[in-house]
Formats: C-alpha cells, sequence, structure tokens
C-alpha cells in the first residue's frame, strides 16, 4: 500500500500556519540544530495534528480516512529523551472520509442488536498512552505505547521523526512538529469486519502532529 500523501498535506499546514523552523548553517542540506528545543510540557495543536489511515479496498485500491481535533500532550526531556512520554486522545467519532455513504457506514448501529460493522454511532475516543522511547537516530525515534481503541488495550510502535521546530509566528509558542507510522492489524481491536471477502485487515496509519510548549 502506497503512503498516503494526505499526511504530506498536514505537514504543509503546519508550514503555512508560520512555524519559523531553527536551523544550523547545514541548512541547506536539511540539517537541524536540535540543540534550539528545550525540555518541558508541550500540548498538541489540534487544528495541525493528524491521523491518516489507509486500508486495502479488496485488493482493487486503497482508501482513506483522517482523524483530527486531537488532543494530548508530550513530556520532553532532551536530555534523556527515554524519559521522554506522549499521551493522545483521538476522537473517533469525527472520521473524517470522502463519501457520506462510507462515513455512514463506519458510524452506523449494527442490525438487530448485532455488533457494528465498524465504530458505531457512539465510539469512544481512542487513545495512545507511551511506555517507552528508544531513540533511532539523530532526529528520530521509536514510540513504544499502548493503544486503546474499541475496548481493547495493545501494544503499538509507532516510528517517529522530528519534522520541525522552532516559535510559531501565529501563536508566539515554541513548537516542535513530528511525522509518524505504524500499521495495526484491525481485527486485534474487534473490528475485522469484511476481512472474510477481502476487505485489508492491515491498516496504515500516518501521523502529522504539531505540539506547542505550555
Amino acid at each position: 500500500m502506497r503512503k498516503p500523501i494526505l499526511a504530506l498535506l498536514g505537514a504543509a499546514a503546519i508550514s503555512t500556519a508560520a512555524i519559523t523552523v531553527a536551523q544550523t548553517d547545514g541548512a541547506e542540506d536539511g540539517a537541524m540544530d536540535t540543540s534550539a528545543i528545550t525540555s518541558g510540557s508541550y500540548s498538541t495543536d489540534p487544528s495541525h495534528t493528524l491521523v491518516v489511515w489507509g486500508l486495502d479496498h479488496l485488493g482493487f485500491n486503497d482508501y482513506f480516512g483522517i482523524f483530527g481535533d486531537i488532543t494530548g500532550t508530550l513530556e520532553l526531556d532532551t536530555e534523556t529523551l527515554s524519559n521522554s512520554s506522549v499521551d493522545v486522545t483521538i476522537p473517533i467519532a469525527d472520521v473524517t472520509v470522502a463519501s457520506q455513504g462510507l462515513k455512514d457506514h463506519l458510524l452506523r448501529a449494527g442490525e438487530d442488536g448485532a455488533d457494528p460493522d465498524f465504530f458505531g454511532p457512539s465510539p469512544e475516543p481512542a487513545r495512545f498512552v507511551s511506555t517507552a522511547v528508544h531513540q533511532t537516530g539523530d532526529h528520530s525515534a521509536h514510540i513504544m505505547g499502548d493503544l486503546t481503541f474499541n475496548g481493547v488495550t495493545k501494544p503499538v510502535t509507532i516510528n517517529a521523526e522530528l519534522s520541525g521546530m522552532g516559535v510559531n509566528g501565529m501563536s508566539q509558542k515554541e513548537t516542535v512538529g513530528f511525522h509518524g507510522t505504524t500499521t495495526i492489524t484491525r481485527s486485534e481491536w474487534n473490528l475485522g469486519w469484511g476481512t472474510q471477502f477481502g476487505l485489508g485487515d492491515e491498516v496504515e496509519l500516518d501521523i502529522t502532529v504539531a505540539f506547542e510548549k505550555d
């Protein structure tokens, strides 16, 4: 499955929100001076934080959806990154898809008291709480944590990369941005409807998040 390009659009939205990125003299080759980032408590910028999901449609093509208005916190320790932590909440009921018919199906109740095919009419928000952070490079880390979704909690690892940092020209807040990717198997969260006739079980998640210092 192709990586969804919508996450890149989310990153572009962050840029157009006038985040000024601190850069080193090596900026021409994409280097970043991470010494400009400070430790402390950060909160998501919900207007510029997205989770994009992609699913194989019966082997014919891929289709995508977006979760937005994501809230949460980052406790950042720049001296010892492993001491950092993330806790975010994702409102499932506000899922965005291109088709109203698909959205209706995602949020439809089950027939005659049966479980819904997907999220159902009043889904609880999903929540990701980190349990460990392992630095993998100058600007990257694996963030391990527990994803609670549809009444099930399972471990997930996010491959995260620093995408920007500096002062947001609109809010005047110190801001750090990250991109992240992971893949989950939806049937493990009791959302396996359609897999029996070829609807994809693996769901790719592309994450673009901006955290503003409190």
